[in-house]
């Protein structure tokens, strides 16, 4: 019998902390494996696959993540399946909407802008709920001097002191449309502490580990030991300047996706 096969669009939600990222690998558990696990069940068989829009590391969450789907001999009751494949995912997985594309959509090559968010707090140590969804800075931070190192980072750039193991194949310019620290309305809860901030960071694609870089960056201008002429230079072409402080994986949140009109 020939293939005929449905393409789909799923939009996810989850929190990162108790997994290894995104992508599927043995011996760990992550988000992928978990999903495809689930959707096993509901469909009882495996003729699918998922492509995820981006990655996230371990212990990294996503507010916002676009999958495909892609499902073989099989057209789903969008309506009846949502509320079936939502109520059996894992309770830090949750599938916020689901629409059907086509075979000339491909979620890896649509441009597309992400926004991330790194949540952070400084001072005294803070309650440890809070430590799945924010970085907690012992000690104080110049929050003044952090925004105006944030704004430095936008615009087109060459961003290899911010790219985690560059190979020669590695693009090392990328533009940043927006960057910039304020103070966290975005999330709450009654642990976390009475103030506390995020960086808010959007483009079209980023390296790995470069947002967080960026994090370690403005937290130790933050701390005066860097100042805003380090952040210039490493912005410079062909820099050679390294960062040796890579922020913690569990404050950084894949916020939002949003799909260009091409």
């Amino acid at each position: 019998m020939k293939r005929k096969r449905y393409y789909y669009l799923l939009t996810l939600q989850y929190l990162g902390f108790r997994y290894h990222g995104w992508q599927k690998q043995p011996d760990v558990n992550t988000v992928q494996r978990m999903t495809e696990r689930t959707l096993a069940y509901v469909f009882g068989h495996k003729n699918f696959k998922l492509l995820a829009a981006g990655r996230t590391d371990a212990k990294v969450s996503a507010n916002e993540i676009l999958i495909e789907l892609f499902l073989d001999n099989e057209k789903l009751d969008i309506e009846a399946f949502l509320p079936l494949f939502d109520k059996n995912l894992p309770q830090d997985i949750r599938v916020l909407d689901i629409i059907e594309t086509d075979e000339k959509f491909n979620i890896i090559q649509h441009p597309k802008v992400k926004e991330y968010v790194y949540l952070f707090a400084f001072g005294e140590k803070y309650h440890p709920f809070a430590a799945p969804y924010m970085t907690n800075v012992l000690g104080n931070l110049d929050i003044e001097l952090m925004k105006k190192g944030a704004k430095l980072f936008e615009g087109t750039h060459y961003l290899k002191t911010y790219c985690y193991k560059p190979t020669e194949h590695t693009v090392l310019e990328g533009t940043i449309a927006l960057c910039e620290i304020i103070e966290n309305n975005l999330f709450t809860a009654n642990f976390f502490p009475e103030t506390s901030y995020l960086l808010r960071v959007k483009g079209e694609g980023f390296k790995r580990h470069q947002i967080r870089m960026m994090m370690g960056t403005l937290i130790l201008l933050g701390k005066h030991e860097l100042d805003l002429d380090f952040i210039q230079r490493s912005l410079q072409p062909n820099s050679d300047l390294e960062v040796n402080y890579i922020a913690p994986a569990s404050g950084l949140i894949l916020n939002k996706m949003i799909l260009k009109e091409k």
